[in-house]
């Protein structure tokens, strides 16, 4: 039964984690790799990043209203059929802004790009996913609750992966 809520909380969360992962994953794409601003949020923090992030969010989405559709409904905590892509744009839009907003009290509060800011580094986009979902769909507390006490460590297992991989430069 935990196991079934988390996998299912996991599953639902799906378009905000790979949409937080979208800017390191396209880093290589030659479009917009242009600062929002670099004195605001960082060097690392770009337009490539701001429009990919949401982009991808509705494709997982999508990818999942179609596996829905097609009887694969078992991890669905929601009826894809029921709901638009927008849900899927606003997890991902939402996740990247709150990495944003993440980044400018990092440097409000003098920590450079990169330095390990723990726990906020691990759950400001799972605030953000949650947050701007809110506008097409209230997830239950049980699942919010395992969406910020899951995504943390997921977020550091992800990290080591990528670090082991050489995708990332550090294990946080």
């Amino acid at each position: 039964m935990v196991w079934t809520l988390i996998l299912k909380s996991l599953y639902f969360f799906l378009p905000a984690y790979i949409a937080n992962m979208a800017p390191v994953l396209f880093k290589k794409l030659p479009f917009f790799n242009i600062s929002i601003s670099e004195k605001l949020f960082g060097k690392n923090k770009t337009w490539r990043g701001l429009i990919i992030a949401p982009l991808i969010g509705m494709l997982i989405f999508w990818l999942q209203k179609i596996a829905f559709n097609a009887g694969f409904t078992e991890l669905a905590i929601i009826d894809y059929a029921h709901f638009s892509v927008w849900l899927g744009f606003l997890l991902g839009f939402g996740a990247i802004i709150g990495d944003l907003i993440e980044s400018y009290y990092k440097r409000k509060a003098n920590i450079p790009p990169g330095e390990k800011w723990i726990p906020f580094d691990q759950l400001d986009f799972v605030i953000g996913g949650l947050l701007f979902s809110f506008f097409m769909y209230v997830p239950k507390a049980e699942v919010m609750l395992v969406l910020v006490v899951g995504s943390p460590l997921l977020h550091i297992a992800v990290n080591h992966i990528g670090y082991w991989l050489g995708v990332n430069k550090s294990k946080f």
